[in-house]
């Protein structure tokens, strides 16, 4: 199988989009869509980039992911809103809703709002993002489909809930920890598998409970939490923020994304943004003393062998801004996906575009979130 081949960012913007449209979206939400998964790709996790399009035109196809591009609100009390997703594509209604906190924190000083009847989001820094630039900060979370065991159970009881937290810093990009709560995504592990590649033995379990370098047997067994009963304890009380609190779905009520994507995913969100202002302090204060901070934290000395210090997101921004630069690396297993996917909506995805030249090599696009 050949390697990555390094690809415009916005060739695959355009031709993702065309296949997004082809399934029936709105082009501008195709755009939208697209643009999304493209960023996770250049921010160096493919496992919440153009590697979903497949699963996400064969859902819309399907007719569980719906073409809406918008949620509907169900309830709306001054800093307080829960919307209905319509099992719209999550990116629509999670950047709908992160907006939505963002305007009624500016009125109340925090914003919370909760999505039902949702789906998959894609990287859940997006939304965070978008809050921290907005001079909030912002917080999401989502659930999934039940993946890991409790401490000494032996069947899955919480999924691998992603959360998010997004901050204002003075003089480079916003501070962004973006996690599941398992020791590794599951789409990590797919892209394993798809790859060829084995996986930490500390990622998952066989269906039997027992560690695994097998992914094809991770997909079939256990996630593992992580920092064990920490990992768990966080992932139970995302469930409660997004289904439980939404009145959406939870626990085993929601659906695994590649298991009958005829049926719904079923997902549920939560946002909240906190205006920095009304916590006493300008924003250009806050953002200076989180700049601070963060000198703080990465300053030397570091251990041996330790070439520098990181602060959450850093080594995503610096991935997005070598691809810039010089080009996304897709690997031809995706690539592959990808012309099906499109063929299967009658668009042609043609050939891939090379990158700019000049610039940074991209950095490891296997290498985990800081």
């Amino acid at each position: 199988m050949p390697g990555p081949t390094l690809t415009s960012p916005s060739w695959l913007v355009e031709r993702l989009a065309a296949v997004f449209a082809g399934a029936g979206l709105e082009r501008a939400a195709a755009t939208t869509v697209a643009t999304a998964l493209i960023d996770a790709d250049m921010r160096g996790i493919p496992s919440h980039g153009s590697l979903l399009v497949p699963m996400y035109v064969e859902r819309i196809v399907s007719g569980s992911v719906t073409t809406l591009t918008s949620a509907e609100p169900v309830a709306d009390f001054g800093a307080v809103a829960v919307l209905d997703g319509g099992h719209a594509l999550g990116v629509l209604t999670a950047d709908q809703a992160m907006a939505l906190a963002i305007e009624k924190a500016r009125d109340h000083g925090l914003g919370a709002v909760a999505v039902r009847r949702a789906f998959h989001f894609g990287g859940a820094f997006r939304y965070v993002q978008s809050a921290a630039e907005a001079g909030m900060i912002g917080v999401a979370a989502a659930n999934t489909r039940p993946l890991m065991p409790a401490p000494g159970g032996a069947h899955a009881v919480v999924g691998n809930n992603p959360l998010a937290i997004g901050v204002p810093r003075a003089g480079g990009e916003p501070l962004v920890l973006d996690m599941a709560l398992s020791e590794a995504a599951l789409g990590k592990i797919r892209l394993a598998a798809q790859e060829g590649r084995e996986i930490p033995a500390t990622w998952a379990t066989a269906a039997d409970g027992t560690p695994t370098t097998d992914p094809a047997a991770a997909i079939a067994g256990l996630l593992l939490p992580a920092a064990g009963h920490k990992g768990y304890g966080l992932a139970l009380m995302v469930d409660v923020l997004t289904g439980v609190l939404s009145g959406g779905s939870y626990g085993g009520a929601v659906r695994g994304l590649y298991a009958d994507t005829a049926v719904p995913n079923d997902c549920a969100h939560f946002f909240l943004a906190l205006d920095v202002t009304r916590f006493g302090s300008d924003l250009d204060g806050f953002a200076a003393r989180v700049a601070d901070l963060s000198q703080q934290v990465t300053s030397p000395p570091a251990a041996p062998g330790v070439e520098r210090l990181l602060v959450p997101g850093q080594l995503e921004a610096e991935r997005h801004a070598a691809a810039e630069a010089q080009g996304v690396a897709l690997d031809a297993s995706v690539l592959e996906r990808l012309r099906a996917a499109a063929e299967s909506v009658g668009v042609e995805l043609g050939d891939p575009a090379p990158a700019a030249p000049g610039g940074p090599a991209p950095a490891d696009p296997t290498g985990a979130p800081a």
